[in-house]
């Protein structure tokens, strides 16, 4: 086997090597961090993150955030239907179950952002085990959340005091990003309110892009070795 075999082959399980020590990107759930504003609940602390709070009674529909559905702004609380989030007197998101006959009976509402993320945060009202959070990356689910992972949290729907009202970070790993973030519900209801998000500054080139400037080196290598072997 000649030398530039040799390294040919050496670089691409190199790449191998860093493909499967590099899985799809991780996402944790952590609370805590917020700051409470009068009348609005609670808002995240996280510098340089934008938030949308709902309070025009509108969700973005187009640019770098989409909301899918929008029919579930809501304010106040109605009975066996949906709760403000504690201390919350503004609008805010509900999502019951699909075909629920009342506001936000869409099932699910999808996030989409036009750039990656390594943060989204949100006010988690009267947090309930049926509750569910879904976090994407180019179309792969990479983790799902429920009320019951939020520490501390009973999720039992107790809609007053700060144990089961809770903002709610998800935080991207190290050098890693989503780019879509899905609510939906079991039940009723799902309620949520002032949503930060913070565009990644960082961008971790795809395995593909990796295995070509791997191959590019080992040309390179092997062009090198065969000057060095004219010269010898």
């Amino acid at each position: 086997m000649s030398t530039l075999q040799k390294l040919s082959l050496a670089l691409i399980g190199t790449a191998v090597i860093f493909m499967g020590a590099n899985p799809a990107s991780a996402v944790s759930l952590t609370k805590g961090g917020s700051t409470p504003v009068a009348g609005e609940g609670q808002y995240t602390n996280i510098q340089g993150a934008k938030t949308i709070n709902f309070n025009d009674g509108i969700a973005p529909s187009s640019g770098n955030v989409t909301y899918s559905q929008t029919n579930g702004i809501v304010q106040g609380s109605v009975g066996g239907e949906y709760a403000s989030p504690f201390g919350n007197d503004s609008k805010y998101l509900t999502i019951s179950p699909a075909g629920d006959n009342v506001a936000g009976g869409t099932g699910s509402v999808d996030i989409n952002f036009s750039k990656a993320l390594d943060y989204f945060g949100f006010y988690w009202g009267s947090i309930d085990t049926y509750n569910f959070v879904d976090v994407y990356s180019k179309g792969s689910l990479l983790k799902t959340f429920s009320g019951s992972d939020v520490p501390g949290a009973p999720a039992n729907g107790v809609q007053s005091g700060n144990e089961n009202n809770v903002y709610v970070n998800l935080l991207a790993d190290k050098g890693e990003t989503f780019d879509k973030v899905v609510f939906r519900s079991n039940g009723r209801a799902f309620e949520t309110d002032n949503h930060s998000y913070k565009v990644s500054s960082t961008s971790v080139p795809e395995p593909s892009s990796m295995l070509g400037l791997l191959a590019f080196g080992a040309v390179s290598a092997g062009s090198f070795v065969k000057r060095k072997s004219k010269i010898a």
